[in-house]
């Protein structure tokens, strides 16, 4: 097998690994509303789906994932890139999203979850009226027949 052995990227590799180590990683995402709910794709490849866990507390939604990597003894590594660990996503929802009905999917490695708007946050039409409307209506009330007039 060739390899092309680059002694810069290794040593850029080895020290990201050692700096990353002390915290969760965070997972690269993408955002975007389509009609009435709001869509996050975030990739998570290799994470069992079992280890996720979504949390909403308030406006807050957390994800979060865990990658182990085999344990392989006797083995000289030639390169090792993929990291394990735990992974982090958090994001402040706002207001205006209906934070009951959130529901996720995972799929080839990449989590879905689903945030749909709340009935009260989405447009609506307000019918106007005029002063002059509500009388005339009135009038028609009070010159049709009355209740003593159809005996």
């Amino acid at each position: 097998m060739a390899m092309n052995y680059d002694p810069f990227r290794e040593l850029d590799r080895m020290a990201s690994a050692l700096i990353d180590n002390r915290g969760p990683r965070v997972m690269p995402m993408d955002l975007f509303r389509e009609g009435d709910h709001y869509v996050l794709n975030a990739d998570m490849p290799g994470i069992d789906p079992g280890s996720v866990d979504i949390d909403v507390d308030g406006q807050l939604l957390t994800i979060r994932g865990e990658r182990t990597m085999a344990n392989h003894e006797n083995v000289k590594w030639l390169t090792r890139e993929r990291v394990a660990g735990s992974f982090l996503r958090q994001l402040n929802l706002g207001q205006g999203l209906d934070v009951d009905r959130i529901s996720a999917t995972y799929n080839n490695g990449v989590l879905s979850v689903t945030i749909p708007v709340s009935e009260a946050a989405k447009p609506r039409k307000i019918a106007v009226t005029s002063s002059g409307e509500q009388a005339e209506r009135v009038l028609q009330v009070n010159e049709g027949e009355h209740p003593a007039d159809t005996k």
